[in-house]
């Protein structure tokens, strides 16, 4: 039996590792897409790419913020309807 754990130990081996050469090289492609995207369409003058992505992160950030007081905002204006039709 010790064979057959051996063969499955070796066929595990094998297609994690392909996995991990698969998703490797999947992930080096999106990246240069994402770099050369950002460099031709998002990158200001005198910005690298790197500075682009954190500008670009820094201003979602604060998208994000606004729209969690827009949500807010929506939830006290219903909270105030309940409120009233409850009376």
């Amino acid at each position: 039996m010790s064979k057959i754990l051996d063969a499955n130990k070796k066929m595990e081996q094998a297609v994690v590792g392909g996995y991990k050469a698969v998703e490797k090289t999947v992930a080096r492609g999106y990246k240069k897409i994402e770099d050369k995207f950002v460099d031709t369409f998002l990158k200001k003058d005198g910005e690298t790419i790197e500075e682009a992505k954190a500008r670009l992160q820094k201003e979602q950030k604060m998208r994000e913020q606004e729209q969690q007081k827009y949500s807010k905002r929506v939830e006290d204006i219903q909270a105030e309807i309940k409120e009233k039709l409850s009376k």
